[in-house]
């Protein structure tokens, strides 16, 4: 993790360059907009520690292995930031702002009595990620407005009772080109195949592998600094899941029905 920390800044000051250096004859690329104050949530909503705190957060050490009660916490706040996922996917339309989803989203969450994740983890502002076009993940919402053509990922994390819920999925804006459409539907056959070798006993190594030989297939890049991770009472804990082939990533699954993980796929076309 500390390796993939210190890449991913490499890799954002090699990507922000290409970006201001780099025309693209299609449409122009991202440039920041306007944040919004940060939205308040009611004092009764239960907060994860990590809220005011001034310590930064980071992967937990050590996996989280579900009692009963757990697994049942687990689904309640899984269901509820499915059912966000939904609802923010219908908003998905040109003209309307990446902050106006976020508002949405941030109302959902807390009319249901849980908390936003992301909102003060380590310092991000926002109740959601919404990551444009090539922005890979983690994006803040702001004042741009969506384009006809614009693929979006949005990424909901909840706080409820205790246990965080994880999920999220690219959402087509208008029409979309065919490069764009074959590239979240060749990422959204990877996470489903790399869910069908999941099984007691299977090598983590196994769920890279898998996605990277698929996504080689199409010629398409796994972004290596960003992994999956466990999640539960901890928003990201171990294991840390690999997206790509390591020989070295070959630590075996607890029981696969106490022990949960999330895992979000970034590929960029070669």
């Amino acid at each position: 993790m500390q390796l993939s920390r210190s890449l991913s800044g490499l890799t954002d000051l090699l990507f922000n360059r290409r970006n201001e250096d780099v025309a693209d004859g299609k449409r122009k690329r991202l440039r920041p907009g306007k944040i919004s104050p940060c939205r308040p949530v009611p004092n009764h909503i239960l907060r994860p520690p990590y809220v005011g705190s001034r310590q930064p957060p980071g992967i937990a050490s050590g996996p989280e292995v579900h009692d009963e009660k757990g697994i049942e916490c687990m689904r309640a706040s899984g269901k509820l930031a499915a059912q966000v996922l939904e609802f923010a996917g219908t908003l998905v339309k040109p003209g309307i702002s990446t902050d106006e989803i976020d508002q949405a989203v941030h109302q959902m969450i807390i009319d249901n009595g849980a908390y936003p994740s992301p909102l003060g983890y380590g310092g991000f502002p926002k109740s959601v990620c919404t990551s444009l076009n090539e922005c890979i993940c983690h994006g803040i919402p702001d004042s741009r407005e969506l384009e006809d053509g614009d693929i979006i990922n949005i990424d909901v994390t909840v706080y409820l009772n205790g246990y965080h819920g994880d999920t999220s999925a690219t959402f087509f804006c208008g029409e979309v080109d065919e490069e764009a459409k074959t590239l979240v539907q060749v990422t959204k056959e990877c996470l489903y195949k790399a869910i069908s070798v999941c099984a007691p006993g299977v090598e983590f190594k196994k769920i890279g592998r898998t996605i990277n030989d698929h996504a080689d297939k199409y010629r398409y890049g796994v972004v290596r600094q960003f992994v999956g991770h466990g999640v539960g009472r901890v928003f990201h804990a171990d294991p840390v899941v690999l997206h790509f082939s390591k020989l070295h990533n070959k630590f075996f699954f607890l029981q696969f029905t106490c022990f949960i993980f999330v895992w979000g796929l970034h590929f960029i076309s070669l």
